[in-house]
């Protein structure tokens, strides 16, 4: 089994210009969101899916500084992207994070993991406190490859062909969706930890995150 995260980002987000690249303690937050990613054991690999325009090419090029594995592709048909980046890099399963998340904790990476692997599903996620006690931002998203494959070839609506697993939500009668709650130490649905707005961005630079904390040290900053 190979384990793939498929990171999504991009320098166009209406809401926040160039956020990638936004300084966050010190580093962009694309670097924040590697770094910690890194840290996951269950990853075999990690890419960045980016869209393939002349206004991504500053994001590509600081990637490749990283030497991180970039693949470039449809900037609103995402799930073309994803599907054809996980292709490319051989996935058995697809690992889905969101580069708006720079706290993102690989230990809420491979708790993901490995609830996917003792629980029958064709879905699970951590990332969003949805029928769960967990922040958002910490966690991730997974399915199979073959999975995936149906969303590619059975998605057809603008809406399904952006968010990648919108498709099962709207379908959730013939897909098996699951998620689990955090450790007591994690379990604060109410904090925010994804990076939307100018706001979002504004009220986690004033806290005295670095770029190492575990899950727990992310919590405990945010709480005080």
């Amino acid at each position: 089994m190979k384990n793939v995260a498929i990171i999504q980002a991009r320098m166009g987000s209406s809401r926040l210009q160039n956020k990638m690249l936004l300084n966050f303690h010190g580093d962009p937050i694309i670097k924040w969101v590697f770094h910690r990613v890194l840290k996951a054991k269950k990853i075999d690999q990690i890419i960045f899916a980016i869209p393939d325009t002349k206004e991504d090419d500053e994001l590509f090029l600081y990637l490749k500084s990283m030497n991180a594995f970039v693949y470039r592709g449809n900037e609103n048909d995402v799930v073309d992207r994803y599907y054809h980046a996980a292709e490319l890099f051989k996935a058995s399963r697809i690992v889905r994070i969101c580069a708006d998340n720079p706290l993102i904790c690989g230990s809420e990476i491979d708790r993901l993991i490995n609830f996917f692997d003792q629980n029958k599903c064709d879905y699970a996620y951590n990332h969003i406190p949805k029928n769960n006690l967990y922040p958002d931002g910490l966690g991730a998203e997974i399915c199979s490859i073959e999975i995936l494959k149906e969303i590619y070839l059975n998605s057809q609506s603008q809406l399904h062909r952006e968010h990648v697993f919108d498709f099962i939500w709207d379908n959730s009668d013939k897909y098996i969706i699951k998620t689990f709650n955090p450790p007591n130490a994690l379990a604060f649905p109410k904090i925010k930890l994804d990076i939307d707005t100018l706001q979002d961005f504004t009220m986690l630079s004033k806290k005295n995150f670095k770029i190492n904390m575990t899950a727990e040290e992310v919590i405990n900053t945010m709480r005080n």
